[in-house]
């Protein structure tokens, strides 16, 4: 099966995007597709260590995954599983939001970032997403990353004025 693959460019630093990605209070600002919100996040950042995160949607209801760091690169690359989990952790099926059986128990996130010119190039590959998804997961990522996006604009604009 065919891997869903972003790629963005950010006008940030590489650091900044990276911190992002791993700085649980920075993840807040902008993980979750539009109207979603992370009520909670924890990140033990390192490899063999995990992330555990609740997206919440507009409606109010609490999706909740985990995973383990495979590969840290500071700052052009981490690599993680990812799974669908109850609010201890605990990895379920992704029917257990009423979502496709067809998702495996366990995917794969890699992120990699490269400089150009001032900007950060992001490569995101979500592996392991069924066919049927690929449309719904890229529309997720992408809408997450324009609020990262957003983000971003603010972290840099703050660092002008300062």
């Amino acid at each position: 099966m065919p891997n869903v693959i972003v790629t963005r460019t950010f006008d940030a630093p590489r650091a900044f995007i990276f911190d992002a990605f791993t700085d649980p209070g920075l993840v807040g600002r902008w993980w979750g597709p539009k109207g979603f919100t992370t009520p909670f996040c924890n990140i033990d950042l390192r490899v063999g260590g995990t992330v555990l995160s609740c997206m919440r949607s507009p409606e109010g209801k609490d999706f909740w995954s985990t995973g383990v760091y495979r590969e840290i690169l500071r700052p052009e690359r981490i690599v993680s599983t990812d799974s669908f989990a109850d609010e201890k952790g605990k990895v379920v099926p992704a029917s257990y939001y009423g979502m496709s059986a067809e998702f495996p128990m366990e995917m794969l996130i890699q992120v990699t970032l490269f400089e150009e010119q001032g900007k950060t190039k992001l490569v995101l590959e979500h592996i392991g997403i069924p066919a049927s998804e690929h449309e719904n997961c890229a529309a997720g990522w992408n809408e997450s990353f324009d609020k990262l996006a957003d983000f971003a604009r603010e972290y840099v604009a703050s660092k002008k004025v300062a």
